[in-house]
């Protein structure tokens, strides 16, 4: 019956149906997400970013994929790829123009000023 009703949704193309599907069905790239934030967490930044492109490959819901690429753009401002930093957060917005950062996040002095003037270009 689980996989009727499943099957029955998956026509459907609404956030909210987009968001009960990847409950039951996750991301092929979910592994891969979660190796990338705990190596991110751990410092371990060039794993990190590894992982993180590799879930994105692999395929992500959209709230995942704008986490991917946020934590990218992290890694790469800290590491001054002003250039990459930027992609990164232009790529998070691409999927959620609404994002926004943490308050902690968006005060960051490396991350935050670039973020912002991403967000402003848009």
């Amino acid at each position: 019956m689980l996989a009727a009703a499943l099957l029955a949704v998956s026509a459907c193309g609404t956030e909210p149906v987009r968001r009960v599907q990847e409950i039951f069905q996750p991301a092929k790239g979910q592994t891969a997400l979660q190796a990338g934030l705990k190596q991110y967490e751990d410092g371990e930044y060039a794993e990190s970013l590894k992982n993180l492109q590799s879930a994105i490959d692999l395929g992500l819901g959209e709230r995942d994929r704008v986490n991917a690429h946020k934590h990218a753009a992290f890694i790469h401002c800290s590491a001054n790829r002003t250039r990459q930093c930027r992609e990164e957060f232009r790529k998070a917005l691409a999927v959620d123009p609404s994002m926004e950062l943490a308050p902690a996040e968006v005060g960051h002095p490396v991350w935050g000023p670039v973020f912002r003037s991403v967000k402003a270009g848009r």
